[in-house]
């Protein structure tokens, strides 16, 4: 049987602008098994997991599940759960760690100003190599624990980064799927090789293109922008370009994104939708799509 990630690689559909949008990610260490949907179906309380999700609603903050790669069915609750808030806008992109008793504490965090990069002082600032995160809940598309569980235990085992499972990053069809903290730079069809290099060039605050999604701080069109400039104009410094205004065009599908640099240079961005064909399974357990595919159709140095 033909996989989802299978298809859409002998497809050649492009892993660009596909991204999960997230300013600030808040990730709690749960062990165990998790469910499809990972907050209220794993040992942690349901009731803080709809807790979480309600407050993050429309915040701009996303909130998933981590766990140390390994075995996990049988791994008990732990006593204490690691908490990592992460703010990925360029030029103010931060971790922020603590250990919690009861997770139901980050229900009375301010998830609005969480959303615009304000932590409140929650933990303590966290310093060392970058956070990988591997998608591998098999239970919401099973090529994401096929093919990223290897991944983070080969990551894991060389001391690349501080490498965690997650419960979900999006686009299953992309497995093995990864987010870097604390830029937000995802990536999909990852191999090892792959990773490594992506995770030595965040040590140094660089962007690698390859297999590059997007930064989750930009929406879609932005994510398209941001790649298509960098590629351009060979810019890989995390920091050093911003989406600053998205305008729609009539229609829906079409957009004019406007990207600056550090340096006072800036691009505005010709960006187009269309539907990827033929039609191919979006996960493995789903009906046949055509996915949207988002693409830079003309970039233009501006004043």
């Amino acid at each position: 049987m033909t996989t989802c990630t299978t298809a859409s690689a002998e497809l050649g559909e492009p892993v660009g602008a596909t991204a999960a949008t997230a300013r600030t990610w808040l990730l709690i260490e749960q062990p165990g098994p998790w469910g499809r949907k990972a907050l209220t179906g794993s040992r942690l309380d349901p009731a803080v997991g709809r807790a979480l999700d309600r407050a993050a609603d429309g915040t701009g903050v996303r909130v998933a599940l981590i766990r140390r790669p390994g075995r996990h069915a049988d791994l008990p609750t732990a006593a204490g759960h690691r908490v990592y808030l992460a703010h990925t806008a360029p030029g103010d992109s931060w971790v922020r760690t603590d250990t919690l008793a009861d997770p139901a504490e980050l229900a009375e965090l301010d998830f609005a100003a969480l959303g615009t990069g304000s932590h409140g002082g929650f933990g303590t600032a966290r310093v060392g190599p970058p956070l990988a995160l591997v998608c591998t809940n098999g239970r919401r598309d099973r090529c994401c624990a096929v093919r990223g569980r290897p991944l983070a235990a080969e990551l894991a085992a060389g001391g690349h980064a501080d490498v965690w499972e997650v419960t979900h990053l999006g686009g299953h069809r992309f497995s093995p799927t990864m987010l870097v903290l604390p830029y937000g730079y995802a990536y999909g069809r990852v191999d090892g090789r792959l990773a490594k290099d992506v995770l030595e060039a965040a040590r140094g605050g660089r962007v690698v293109l390859e297999g590059c999604r997007g930064r989750s701080a930009w929406d879609r069109p932005g994510q398209a922008a941001d790649l298509a400039v960098r590629a351009l104009a060979g810019v890989d410094g995390e920091g050093a370009l911003t989406v600053r205004r998205t305008v729609a065009g009539p229609g829906g599908d079409t957009w004019s994104v406007l990207v600056a640099h550090t340096d006072a240079r800036a691009w505005e961005v010709a960006v187009t939708r269309s539907a990827a064909r033929p039609p191919r399974p979006e996960s493995c357990d789903g009906p046949l799509g055509t996915p949207a595919c988002l693409a830079a159709t003309g970039i233009t140095a501006v004043t």
